[in-house]
């Protein structure tokens, strides 16, 4: 995992979450309690609720990004831009100032200024957007967005989502941003609570992640929440974002979210990474995350044979005992433990996969109510749909029980 450099402020894995906070200098943004027009506001806001509560980043928009709204043109941008330059000579604190834009040509205007990033919104649409951020030496967020200037954002399935980060090409110092929100009108609530679930694999990049999450729809809807109730949920999905790879969290919520990143960062699990000696552990748990990685290093391998599982089979007969020890010493991979109280069977996917091939009756049974189809995995590869590991069985059934582990 790349640490990018933010005008010397560290992102990545061996750095704690940074915290962006969100100020708009335009009138039509959603959340009021960010926007303002008058420098003078606008600086106090950021020295007294957004710096002094503990954000690391200022990320100034121009302009709503709200699909409801006419899309501004550069030079509208451009028209605002004063705006934010003023505001950010008048703040007294110290932090990294981001430019939120979708156009070259105000990331130029805005680092010519002072500015020391830029948050891209429509994630390289502009193609001019990638050399104007290797031509100043900044970081870059890269949001997931078709490549069209008016619809940032706009896509819904998770593969495609991931496949746009690539858009126009990465810089050294990208963030890749999945995109959280309804973006589109075709966005579903469940495309984003898709995309959260698979968080994990957009670390295949090997680049930080940033995540938008605060007070969004698809989270407050679950607990029956209305945006000024949103914010408990939002700190409990901050947490698991960070535990889920994310680097930087935006967010209305400084102080509060500062908070839950703490939480988030001191039991997100430790994973070796020694640069000295050339060796990392990866954070896959899924073979969809390890198919990522393949994919990012240009690997042919089975991704199921880069993930472990522990299952526990319970009320097995004497002789589906006798069957399940019969395939430990014939299928390579395969472990049997059996206590008084219940077995434990663990493997790769891939190799209980072949088990349960190996098996039939009530074996084949539980092996397929863990695993799913024997064809299912692979099946989704094929389309880049790749399916999440169920804590449970899909089917619900009973008589088995699911752990997971990573190697």
């Amino acid at each position: 995992m790349r640490t990018v450099d933010a005008a010397g402020l560290a992102i990545g894995d061996d750095q704690p979450t940074r915290i962006m906070g969100v100020l708009n200098v335009s009138k039509e943004s959603p959340y009021d309690p960010s926007v303002f027009d008058e420098p003078g506001e606008a600086a106090a806001y950021v020295d007294e609720q957004l710096i002094e509560e503990g954000a690391d980043i200022v990320d100034v928009g121009l302009e709503s990004a709200n699909k409801k709204f006419e899309v501004l043109d550069a030079e509208g941008e451009l028209e605002r831009l004063d705006t934010a330059i003023e505001t950010m000579e008048s703040v007294s604190g110290d932090a990294v100032f981001s430019i939120e834009t979708r156009y070259h040509e105000v990331a130029e205007a805005a680092l010519d200024a002072g500015f020391d990033m830029v948050n891209d919104i429509c994630g390289f649409a502009d193609p001019e957007m990638p050399a104007v951020c290797r031509d100043y030496d900044v970081a870059v967020a890269k949001m997931a967005s078709p490549p069209d200037l008016e619809r940032p954002g706009a896509i819904e399935d998770v593969d495609d989502i991931y496949d746009a980060l690539t858009q126009n090409g990465l810089t050294d110092k990208t963030i890749v941003d999945p995109a959280f929100g309804g973006w589109s009108e075709a966005k579903t609530v469940d495309d984003d609570r898709e995309t959260f679930d698979r968080l994990r694999e957009f670390r295949g990049y090997g680049l930080p992640i940033l995540v938008s999450i605060n007070r969004k729809n698809f989270l407050r809807s679950l607990a029956g929440r209305d945006t000024d109730e949103a914010l408990p949920v939002s700190l409990a999905a901050t947490a698991m974002a960070i535990e889920r790879g994310a680097h930087v969290v935006r967010t209305h919520d400084v102080a509060e979210t500062v908070d839950a990143a703490r939480i988030g960062d001191r039991f997100t699990p430790d994973r070796v990474r020694d640069t000295a000696t050339g060796v990392e552990e990866l954070d896959v748990q899924t073979p969809g995350d390890a198919s990522r990685h393949l994919d990012r290093v240009g690997a042919d391998a089975d991704p199921e044979t880069a993930v472990t599982r522990v299952l526990e089979f319970t009320d097995l007969t004497e002789s589906d005992h006798d069957e399940l020890t019969s395939l430990a010493t014939t299928v390579p991979g395969v472990e049997i433990a059996s206590g008084e109280d219940g077995t434990l069977v663990f493997g790769t996917v891939a190799a209980l996969r072949a088990a349960s091939r190996e098996s039939d009756g009530d074996l084949s049974a539980r092996f397929t109510a863990a695993l799913g189809g024997p064809n299912d995995f692979h099946r989704q590869i094929a389309k880049r749909k790749l399916i999440p590991n169920p804590r449970v069985p899909p089917d619900g059934s009973p008589g088995v029980t699911l752990g997971r582990g990573t190697l």
